[in-house]
């Protein structure tokens, strides 16, 4: 019965043309509270109704920016239901994140084995090298890190390249007139454990599987 019930809230909070375009929205991106109600041109109180509908339906959860602890970013939570839109795979894309030393470089590894070579990473403050536990557990899921080294991202190199911004500091500091898509991923860097990296892998993992099951 709890499955059906499960259901059944499933279906009637995604009843909502506005919900659904909602999901749509964040079926690649996360985004704050903010952006969603420029794109749809809806008041912050209805916005906030749409959210509470979905987030009880378990669809969605809204998560603090580490970055800006004042902001929020909405992201999905169950990306393998077939409600999910698809979406074309970008033919080219640069990750970023501050250093390019663990998201961005993950990123970028799990991207060019489970999808193709068109891909890159990048950082805005880049570090020396490459986190160790990055290179660690890169090694334990079969990635290729090894000659991987932190480069620094330049604007003016991006030409047909979708970005995808992987910690909430880069997302700030990309102003526009990029438009870019944001993964709100937490720095394994600052737990420094391996589970923590493992964590990163997951969560990068079930984000790339459900664009190359669409």
């Amino acid at each position: 019965m709890d499955g059906v019930l499960d259901r059944a809230r499933i279906f009637s909070a995604l009843g909502d043309p506005r919900r659904l375009e909602i999901v749509d929205e964040l079926s690649m991106s996360d985004r704050t509270p903010n952006e969603l109600i420029q794109k749809f041109e809806i008041p912050s109180a209805l916005l906030a109704h749409h959210l509470d509908v979905l987030e009880g339906a378990g669809l969605i959860r809204r998560i603090a920016s580490s970055a800006d602890k004042r902001k929020r970013f909405v992201q999905i939570v169950r990306r393998n239901l077939p409600i999910i839109p698809q979406f074309a795979i970008p033919k080219s894309v640069i990750f970023v994140c501050r250093q390019n030393s663990a998201r961005s470089q993950l990123a970028e590894a799990l991207w060019r084995l489970h999808i193709g070579p068109n891909v890159a990473s990048a950082g805005t403050t880049p570090a020396l090298d490459v986190h160790p536990l990055t290179r660690k557990i890169a090694a334990l899921h079969q990635l290729d890190v090894d000659n991987a080294s932190p480069r620094r991202f330049e604007p003016s190199a991006i030409k047909e390249q979708t970005i995808i911004t992987v910690c909430d500091q880069s997302y700030e500091e990309l102003k526009p007139p990029f438009r870019h898509f944001h993964w709100s991923i937490a720095d394994p860097a600052e737990a420094n454990t391996l589970d923590a990296f493992e964590q990163t892998i997951n969560d990068l993992g079930e984000r790339l599987r459900s664009l190359v099951n669409t």
